[in-house]
């Protein structure tokens, strides 16, 4: 029977035009399947090279509002990565980084940290510094069971994603501690203003745990006030706050923001001290606010000033590798010291685990106790947090000043 009649008069001559076509798809998609197998070949190629070495993506705000915190946790993991390689690497391999830009944007976290897992097939994560970032990107590495390690992200919901998730620095619920002491203890403080941004993660939850310490050492809370992060014009709510009449206002926000605030607050002469967390920490903070900033207080992770003979080393090394636009070597901050960490504990723990299996790095990260890196002794606790001390800084002559050492 011919397969093209069906036995109908109508269908015969239909058959010439369908072979030919048949034949025209076949001849053009020959030359498809040659190129797949030979791409196929290539990749196969390129799958055995890329098995000399180890990948380890890094997803950071290189760029945009918070770039000086991705740039320097990006120099401080570039660094650890090049000494690792300089002394022959880990489990015999050389350790290649591939690292993302997300812009300081939301939603951009997921896709790069999607790409890097999907598309490069990176083993661990490192990154990020804002809390925000981090909870974008820890489900991802989570659900492929990829270990990641935050260098700075401070809120508690980052580790609570799961057990692939890790960071190298101390959470809110301490550091909201540190400075609700401070506040009572140091500045004398008896009633505090709060003026948190309701688009950070990072700056709700750090309010929340200060606010909390604070009362329960005897302090009133006289004001409570928000704004949106990106916001150029905090007067209207400064003028608020300095009516309640507080002996210091607390602003758990980034250090673009929290330099606008501090010269908006010195027009309307609110001239009591302000201070905040980590998200301070940036020589923007002061470039921007210049005197307006001067006299105030952040706590951090880290100042080159408290040395141990690794944190010396690393100083070092970091004024070796990298310079100011002058010129001049330049000093690392605590997001330096904190991605360098995050990339030598992450090592160290393939060593441990003798692989670059997801689960058992992932064990060996959560078995980590006293490991001495730049900003000190690391143990990972039960919640896969690290229990290290605070440092409060102040802003004099232009420089951060260190003020003392709070240990939890």
């Amino acid at each position: 029977m011919n397969p093209f009649t069906h036995n109908s008069p109508a269908a015969a001559p239909k058959a010439p035009s369908v072979l030919c076509r048949s034949l025209a798809t076949l001849i053009r998609v020959l030359p498809l399947v040659a190129i797949s197998l030979l791409l196929a070949l290539g990749s196969a190629g390129c799958s055995k090279k890329s098995d000399d070495v180890i990948k380890v993506g890094e997803f950071a705000s290189l760029t945009g509002k918070e770039a000086t915190f991705g740039t320097s946790s990006h120099e401080g993991t570039l660094l650890a990565i090049e000494e690792l390689n300089a002394t022959g690497g880990v489990l015999g391999k050389k350790i290649e980084l591939i690292t993302e830009d997300n812009l300081s944007k939301a939603g951009e976290s997921g896709t790069v940290v999607t790409k890097l897992i999907d598309r490069d097939g990176v083993v661990a994560i490192l990154g990020e510094v804002a809390s925000s970032r981090s909870l974008e990107a820890a489900p991802i590495c989570q659900r492929s069971q990829i270990p990641m390690i935050s260098p700075s992200s401070t809120n508690p919901k980052v580790t609570e994603t799961g057990d692939y998730i890790f960071r190298v620095c101390f959470i809110d619920p301490f550091q909201g501690t540190v400075m609700a002491n401070f506040a009572s203890k140091t500045l004398k403080a008896k009633k505090v203003a709060v003026f948190t941004d309701v688009k950070s993660d990072y700056s709700k939850g750090l309010a929340k745990y200060f606010k909390e310490g604070f009362t329960e050492a005897g302090g009133e809370i006289s004001a409570e006030l928000d704004f949106n992060g990106g916001d150029k014009d905090f007067k209207a709510q400064l003028t608020a706050i300095k009516t309640a009449a507080p002996d210091a206002v607390f602003v758990p926000g980034y250090y673009t923001d929290v330099a606008l605030i501090c010269i908006q607050a010195k027009q309307l002469g609110l001239n009591v001290p302000l201070f905040g967390g980590d998200g301070w920490e940036s020589d923007d903070l002061i470039k921007i606010g210049k005197e307006a900033v001067e006299g105030n207080y952040f706590s951090t992770h880290y100042h080159p000033e408290v040395s141990s003979p690794k944190s010396k080393q690393f100083v070092e090394a970091y004024k070796k590798r990298f310079k100011n636009q002058d010129g001049s070597p330049k000093a690392p901050d605590a997001m330096a010291a904190l991605g360098y960490d995050s990339a030598i504990i992450l090592a160290e723990a393939m060593k441990r685990a003798g692989t670059t299996e997801g689960a058992k790095v992932r064990d060996a990260l959560a078995a980590m106790k006293d490991f001495e890196g730049a900003t000190g002794k690391t143990n990972i606790n039960e919640k896969r947090d690290a229990t290290k001390p605070a440092v409060i800084l102040q802003v004099k002559g232009g420089v951060f000043k260190y003020v003392e050492t709070i240990s939890p």
